[in-house]
């Protein structure tokens, strides 16, 4: 599946507003699945009761050298989705999807696509869980080890801390979050996944590319000499559109349509554009200190909340400067590139297959690797199987989240038209853009796009 089509996610379930007590394995369960990882307890909150309980954290290897089964459960059975189920029953060994969720019964067809995969694939009737709420019986499935989130991005900081309050492992789509609320309840579920011995892996893919992980490396090494700036482009020929069905509300139009509307997807910059922001802040090893940005649309469908494009300019700790652009604008020319500009030399790096290579201040190559988007897909979900069964899980949500929120900051920037700086998105914005009314059968308000000097800072 190309990084294009990675937006090509499902419709959610609704957000979590009540948590209690987790199911547990029964005692036919636990004596056939005789080893738990042994990284601590997992105190869990669940979903179905009042009273908080240990729950054993499963994924540690037995004895007799065989990797114990891990099973997994999805929740959104989109394109996205479909993806990361073909990439996790590709390259490990002794996983089982035994559970799935999605709110449209026709997403349940692909199961029938994946039964190349053999017994890699087992789910039991009853167990393809349908509705809007339909991740929490994930959540509270014994069966279920491994949830693999891949809903709109709105939905997702609260549903991984109702995954790591669950006792799961988890895997979590890109962007983590699309605001500022969002942002500090992915660090708390990062923190309380430390606690718990859970794992967190994000579908940042480059994190794992090798040519990316090489072309770091060195540049952290000191190869192009001192960092001075960096130009970073997602540039495309636009996005997909889904039209009104007949007699959906406006909530259950809008998380069908949901690219287009800010409190799910968080725009071009935070949804697609992410991995670009996530270079940055890996090469600069921090968080930018301010943005200042700009942007507009051209293209859109009216009722869409989205702009097609936008230029931020980020300075990072040292007045470093970091320029960015991302676009989806129907026939123009494509650019997914990041140029790392330094005191000895430039270090560039493409995305997707093309790979990376270093020159030196007269221009001589001096290093180059051809990239490997699939093997990139397929080993992030390697390591975090590999993590569990190792007893040492990975979390690493917190990075995520804070490129999803350099991210949000050039968003705020660019729609505002300010200057505006980390500090004030992290420690003071009020922004919260989940509706605290969730209904997926309610009005929302109506659309609009931002308009610098008109749309306010909060």
């Amino acid at each position: 599946m190309s990084e294009l089509n990675r937006s090509e996610l499902p419709e959610p379930s609704a957000p979590a507003v009540q948590q209690g007590e987790p199911s547990c394995d029964p005692p036919s369960r636990k004596s056939s699945r005789r080893q738990f990882i042994k990284t601590g307890s997992a105190v869990t909150a669940g979903l179905t009761g009042a009273a908080a309980l240990q729950r054993p954290v499963r994924g540690a290897e037995p004895s007799e050298g065989k990797p114990e089964l891990v099973r997994i459960g999805i929740v959104g059975l989109g394109g996205r989705g479909t993806g990361a189920l073909t990439d996790t029953l590709t390259i490990n060994d002794n996983v089982q999807l035994v559970a799935t969720a999605d709110v449209d019964p026709y997403k349940q067809q692909i199961l029938k696509r994946l039964e190349k995969f053999g017994e890699k694939v087992s789910v039991a009737p009853g167990k393809n869980y349908l509705g809007i709420d339909s991740y929490k019986q994930v959540l509270d499935d014994p069966d279920v080890d491994l949830v693999i989130m891949t809903t709109p991005p709105g939905f997702r900081p609260q549903y991984v801390m109702d995954a790591v309050d669950a006792g799961k492992h988890v895997f979590a789509e890109k962007p983590s979050c699309v605001d500022p609320a969002g942002y500090r309840l992915c660090l708390q579920a990062h923190e309380k996944a430390k606690a718990n011995g859970t794992a967190i892996v994000t579908g940042t893919q480059y994190r794992r590319q090798t040519n990316y992980v090489e072309a770091v490396r060195q540049i952290h090494e000191g190869v192009i000499g001192d960092v001075i700036n960096m130009t970073a482009r997602y540039c495309s020929n636009g996005i997909w559109y889904r039209p009104r069905k007949e007699g959906m509300s406006d909530t259950q139009y809008q998380v069908h349509n949901w690219m287009h509307f800010i409190w799910l997807s968080g725009d071009q910059i935070a949804e697609q554009a992410v991995h670009n922001i996530d270079l940055m802040n890996w090469v600069m090893q921090d968080a930018p200190v301010s943005a200042y940005g700009s942007g507009g649309r051209f293209t859109r469908p009216e009722d869409s909340e989205m702009w097609d494009n936008v230029s931020v300019d980020y300075t990072y700790p040292g007045s470093r400067q970091v320029s960015f652009m991302c676009r989806q604008i129907p026939g123009t020319a494509g650019d997914n590139s990041n140029h790392i500009y330094g005191s000895k030399g430039t270090a560039t790096i493409y995305g997707s297959n093309r790979g990376a290579s270093i020159v030196d201040r007269a221009g001589k190559e001096i290093w180059s690797m051809k990239g490997d988007i699939s093997a990139a897909y397929k080993q992030e979900h390697k390591d975090l199987v590999d993590s569990i069964r190792a007893g040492d899980p990975i979390v690493e949500l917190k990075e995520t989240a804070d490129s999803s929120m350099t991210a949000i900051l050039g968003r705020a920037a660019a729609y505002t038209g300010q200057n505006v700086t980390w500090d004030f998105m992290v420690n003071e914005s009020k922004q919260a853009l989940f509706p605290a009314d969730f209904d997926i059968n309610g009005p929302r308000p109506e659309s609009h796009h931002a308009v610098p000097g008109e749309t306010k800072l909060v």
